[in-house]
Order: C-alpha cells, then sequence, then structure tokens
C-alpha cells in the first residue's frame, strides 16, 4: 500500500536565524507531522549548503580565511582513497556490510541545527509520523565545489566517485540516527543545480549520469528503508528524477507548479505506483508578503487539478500523495520573511487538510 501523506507540511533544511533554538520553534509550530532539522548557514562557512556535508571526504580542504572550499587532487591520492573505500565497504557492502556509516557522521562543528533538533527530539519523547533529513544531491555538490584549479569536481570521475559515496553514507548515517523519531523517515537529496541541466552551461552533463548518481543516494536511503525525496527548486525534466527511482518530487510549485504536468505519463505513472508529489507553493520571496493560506489553497487546487487533467488520475490519489512545502529554503531570506514563510505554511496545509477532508 502506498504511504498516504495528505498534505502534510514539511520544509527544506535552511533558516536565516543564528539562533537553533529560535530556528526549531517556528519549525515544530508549523510542521507538526513532519519536522527537520534546520540548516543555518548565518553560523559560518561550516554550515553552507556543500561545505556542511564534506567532512570526512578524502583531500577536502577548507580554507575559512578565504570562504572557500575545494578537493586537492595534486601528488599521490591512493591511500587516502582506498582507506575511504575500505571504511565504505565496510558499511555499504550489500552482502557483508554492517551498515554503520558513523565514519561520514555530520558533526556539531558543521550542523548545529542536527544536534539541537535531536536534543528536542529526546525531551520530547514521543514519535512523529514523519521526520526529514537532507543531503545536498551529487550533481550541485560536485558542479559546485572545485579542485584546486577551480574545476568543477563532477569532471574528475574518481573524486566525483568518492563524493557521491561519502553523500550515501551521510544519509544513511541521519536516518539511523532519527529512526527512533518518527514511523518513517524522509531523506530529501537537494538538486537545485538541475533547474539548468540542459543549459548550455551544463551541456557536458549526461542524463544517464545524473540518474546513476542521484540513484547511488536514492538506493542508499531505501537501504534503511527511507523515503527518497529530490527537491528542485526551478524547472527542470521531471522525468529524469523517476527515472532515477526517488520515491518524491519536490518543486517549487509557486512558480513551476504547471510543469510537473508537461510529463504525464512519466509522473501519471510515478503516483500510481505510489510516488509523492511535494508542491514547494508557499513562496520563498518578497511574495509571501502578499500571500495568505486561502489564496495559496486556491493556487494549489488549480496545480493538482490540472495534473489529474493531464494524467487522468483520481483527484483524491494525487491529494493523498501529496506535501506541502515552501518553494525552496528560507537561510537567505530576512527573519521576518522566513517566519512569515513558516507562519502561511503551517495554516495552509490546516486549510487544505481541512478543505478536502484529509
Amino acid at each position: 500500500m502506498a504511504i498516504q501523506t495528505k498534505c502534510i507540511a514539511t520544509a527544506i533544511g535552511s533558516f536565516p536565524h543564528s539562533d537553533s533554538g529560535k530556528a526549531l520553534d517556528i519549525m515544530f509550530k508549523a510542521l507538526p507531522d513532519a519536522p527537520l532539522w534546520p540548516q543555518l548557514p548565518k553560523l559560518g562557512l561550516n554550515e553552507q549548503m556543500e561545505i556542511q556535508y564534506s567532512e570526512g571526504m578524502p583531500r577536502a580542504v577548507i580554507e575559512q580565511d578565504k570562504g572557500r572550499m575545494y578537493f586537492d587532487t595534486t601528488g599521490d591520492y591512493s591511500e587516502d582513497f582506498a582507506l575511504f573505500y575500505e571504511t565504505y565497504m565496510a558499511a555499504m557492502d550489500p552482502a557483508e556490510g554492517n551498515g554503520d556509516c558513523s565514519a561520514m557522521a555530520i558533526g556539531p562543528d558543521f550542523s548545529r541545527g542536527l544536534f539541537a533538533f535531536e536534543e528536542r527530539l529526546k525531551a520530547g519523547g514521543r514519535k512523529y509520523p514523519f521526520v526529514k533529513v537532507q543531503t545536498t544531491g551529487p550533481c550541485s555538490f560536485a558542479l559546485t565545489i572545485t579542485d584546486e584549479n577551480k574545476r568543477a569536481i563532477y569532471y574528475n570521475e574518481e573524486f566525483r566517485d568518492v563524493v557521491v559515496k561519502a553523500l550515501a553514507m551521510k544519509c544513511r548515517w541521519q536516518i539511523q540516527k532519527f529512526k527512533p523519531y518518527a514511523d518513517k523517515i524522509i531523506c530529501f537529496i537537494d538538486e537545485p543545480i538541475l533547474s539548468a541541466f540542459g543549459s548550455s552551461t551544463y551541456i557536458s552533463v549526461r542524463r544517464e549520469e545524473v540518474v546513476a548518481l542521484i540513484g547511488e543516494l536514492a538506493e542508499a536511503i531505501h537501504a534503511d528503508g527511507a523515503i527518497a525525496g529530490v527537491h528542485c527548486c526551478g524547472n527542470t525534466d521531471w522525468s529524469l528524477l523517476i527515472d532515477a527511482g526517488v520515491d518524491l518530487i519536490n518543486l517549487d510549485a509557486f512558480s513551476y507548479g504547471d510543469t510537473i504536468a508537461l510529463y504525464p505519463d512519466a509522473v501519471g505513472g510515478f503516483i500510481s505506483k505510489g510516488g509523492l508529489i511535494a508542491w514547494g507553493v508557499v513562496p520563498t520571496s518578497a511574495a509571501i508578503r502578499e500571500q495568505t493560506a486561502a489564496a495559496l489553497a486556491e493556487r494549489f487546487a488549480g496545480l493538482f487539478e490540472n495534473l489529474s487533467a493531464k494524467t487522468g488520475l483520481d483527484k483524491r490519489l494525487i491529494l493523498d500523495q501529496s506535501l506541502i512545502t515552501p518553494s525552496c529554503g528560507t537561510g537567505s531570506m530576512p527573519e521576518g520573511d522566513a517566519e512569515m514563510v513558516f507562519d502561511v505554511l503551517g495554516k495552509l496545509s490546516v486549510h487544505v487538510r481541512g478543505m478536502y477532508g484529509l
């Protein structure tokens, strides 16, 4: 039986706050069914989107004074890689691996919000229907982070393979950490760069590579029984993500909501087989100042009804397998606007669920 999310609210990871306690207060109020750990990029370089997940990767260099990270590909790195792969196989080998991914743990120096979230969950003494975790996706990570010569590490196949395997371990480490607090874990693979897939900038990035890279993380997430989701905050080829084997697609539905219906066969088959759509219908821009839950509920209705018409799927099926989210993270927003996003988000989910009897 397909998992039914019935338009509950969850979110993308980043918050503009430097106080983890305040971010958690806002988050728990808005997301009573699917809370998540907050990413807090204002705290410094280590909490930036890619760098936050670089801890433990061989030959990763973080230069705090220059505000950057790169991979050192010079010299002989064979021993570094051999040690990494030995650790990887001990944890991840399908036949003999022990599943212990703590070698790729995200430490407190790289994520204050993750550990503050864990403490809140421990103190609360309850299980949630869902808990959401997240990892920067392999495409966005490897096309953003460079080598010492400022060439994207994506184009170095040896290093790219290490990156995707390290990220896969980080997914599993998070899932294992938060399993005690949820009936089901959702792990998002955040791939904002895929909004540029197919453009002249990334013309050499092949479709089959993207499918394989995301698919490797999805497989790791499934190994621990979690839901594999992909977030892309722009327009992309949504069938590509379906082909990668994910269970959930999260899109910026405020700006690009109709694009999901451009792939009726792929998306219709995806939902029919239990796939979930997370509709990012709450804007993460100054546009939030003009929105109400009622207005966004009308916008959402138009989107899922259009998808129903294009795919032939029953509207109730789509609603049962939908979530409501912001269009993207709120990390770069003014705090007041971000708080408005979460206030409207929580109210929108309640409004929609009441309207359709979910």
